[in-house]
């Protein structure tokens, strides 16, 4: 067995009998909890009936299984069955409300495709896709019919660390699909270093998460890791935290969660619900690990949050900013535990003009605030570089590379396996940054600075001045680059407001938001495009597709 199924094993013998701590599913309505012994019992059974299956294909060592599902209760132990079989798991992306199903069902089909899936494992809310599947000739299973399935538990199939555990689809834009290959070493590692910074007990800690499962935080941070140590999980789905956020802050409360994570937007929406909430309504002074990750972290986010949950509670030493992303298998540094928000603030023009992080006042008028993402996890190298790849000082703005046992050693493709690392093993994160006190900050994507007059200016400064004006929805504004990379290249600003279609709001919207964003990085957008709520392009992780958002200027 890999090392990390043996941590899996071993925490299910830990969970069993009284007093158990295990998963908790079915929540609001259904709840049930069931010890990482019993999830395990029905990961068995699951597992030996896919190796067995006469009317299907059996599932062998190094086969790709798909999971199109979303209840909790049957996709945690159909992912450990997969496990236990020596297959990888591929967490297919789920639609939104938003999504042209057309175009979601071909991606789902042409990904398949890609991983060569041997099986697709389906549940609701998608057993209406069962049809598409078999008019392609794909195979599938579905996963409540699986559950029953009356077969006796087998021992697990033996993997070796360098066996694929996972193939994390990424959530960029591209029209080609693209997925991380996670072996079983890379997910230990990580598990490990996981564990270590975040201090995490399984006699002592309960993790509350409504993350999608096929993000990289989700399945990793809040499955794979609690699944291995054995602490007690409280998961629901994205669409239950959407239908109603305050699930989230109430399940905290009700459970004694400790520890949480999601992305910044989804602060936001936390701190509007609980600035309206009544006095007593929840509790969250058990919460010691909040977790602020997978997209860039706004202090004054961070800081709303932690304003409005004080009358509930939370402490703001609880927060912890990091960086992460799936080709480090998740995470790639842990602001220190316990010791919340650490913002460096430093002079824009001199981070813009000499790409220097200049320490300045927090009072300085125009001031840049970056939350400060901690060191390096366990077992993990970043560095930072200019153009020819030589290591910059300290409070040098350059390319950011990380090594280490959890990153990837590459990319699954249409065309078969592609590289990720070089020859010494440094990965490319595609962004920029800078260390300050040994600990990283991450100002923005490369590919997506937009220059002006010879200034680098990163699309999340932009947004964020943008956002501060009334009437624009918080998290949903896009500075789009315009004519790149030519003497006359410029940028164009896409914001969603309620007010759209208001011919005078959207007159108030469009010289305030560029004046606003002038004030801030000296530069007018050539267009303030205002938009209906749910019109700008999002990953199915909820992040910004920015340059899929320049088609709405067409």
């Amino acid at each position: 067995m890999s090392h990390f199924t043996k941590m899996v094993a071993a925490a299910a013998a830990a969970d069993h009998g009284p007093g158990t701590r295990g998963l908790v599913t079915g929540e609001p309505d259904a709840p049930r909890c069931r010890s990482w012994w019993q999830v395990r019992e029905c990961a068995l059974r699951m597992s030996a009936a896919l190796r067995s299956a006469a009317e299907f294909p059996p599932v062998r060592r190094g086969d790709a299984v798909a999971v199109l599902a979303a209840r909790p209760d049957f996709v945690v132990p159909a992912v450990q069955a997969v496990w236990l079989a020596g297959a990888s798991v591929t967490m297919l992306h789920q639609p939104t409300p938003r999504t042209d199903l057309e175009v979601w069902a071909a991606d789902t089909l042409r990904v398949t495709r890609m991983i060569d899936a041997r099986l697709v494992l389906l549940g609701e809310p998608f057993r209406e896709f069962a049809p598409v599947l078999a008019e392609q000739g794909i195979r599938f299973r579905e996963l409540d019919e699986l559950s029953r399935a009356d077969t006796t538990p087998t021992e697990e199939v033996p993997t070796g660390e360098d066996d694929l555990a996972l193939l994390q689809l990424t959530s960029g834009s591209s029209a080609e699909p693209k997925a991380v290959r996670i072996t079983h070493g890379n997910l230990h590692h990580n598990t490990r270093a996981i564990t270590a910074a975040a201090r995490l007990s399984p006699e002592h800690d309960v993790a509350v998460s409504w993350l999608p499962l096929f993000h990289d935080m989700g399945m990793v941070g809040c499955l794979a890791v609690p699944m291995a140590l054995g602490m007690r999980l409280v998961k629901v789905t994205p669409a239950d935290f959407l239908a109603r956020p305050s699930l989230w802050p109430d399940l905290i409360g009700r459970y004694g969660g400790t520890v949480t994570a999601a992305p910044n937007f989804a602060y936001a929406i936390a701190a509007r619900g609980m600035e309206r909430a009544e006095q007593g309504e929840f509790d969250l002074s058990t919460l010691r690990f909040v977790l602020n990750g997978a997209e860039p972290v706004d202090p004054d986010t961070v800081e709303r949050f932690l304003a409005a949950g004080a009358g509930f509670g939370l402490r703001p030493e609880s927060v912890v900013c990091a960086f992460g992303m799936a080709e480090a298998t998740l995470a790639v540094s842990f602001a220190p535990a316990d010791t919340g928000m650490s913002v460096d603030t430093v002079d824009p023009e001199e981070l813009r003009s000499r790409r220097r992080a200049v320490p300045t006042d927090a009072g300085t008028a125009g001031v840049r605030g970056f939350a400060k993402l901690g060191p390096p996890l366990p077992g993990m190298e970043v560095v930072v570089v200019d153009e020819s790849c030589s290591p910059l000082p300290e409070r040098s703005v350059g390319g950011l590379l990380i090594r280490g046992a959890a990153v990837t050693p590459g990319y699954l493709m249409v065309h078969g396996p592609v590289a990720a690392t070089d020859e010494t093993g440094w990965l490319d994160t595609g962004d920029e940054g800078y260390l300050v006190d040994g600990q990283l900050v991450v100002c923005g994507r490369r590919k997506e600075v937009i220059v002006l007059g010879g200034r680098n200016v990163h699309p999340a400064d932009i947004e964020r001045a943008a956002c501060a004006v009334p009437g624009v929805r918080a998290g949903n504004a896009a500075a789009v680059r315009r004519d790149a990379d030519t003497r006359r290249e410029h940028f164009a600003v896409i914001v969603e407001s309620r007010s759209a279609g208001d011919e005078t709001e959207e007159r108030r919207l469009r010289k305030e938001v560029a004046a606003k964003i002038f004030g801030e990085v000296g530069a007018r957008p050539s267009t303030v495009l205002v938009v209906a709520p749910g019109s700008l392009p999002k990953t199915p992780s909820g992040k910004l597709r920015r340059g899929a958002g320049a088609e709405l200027l067409s």
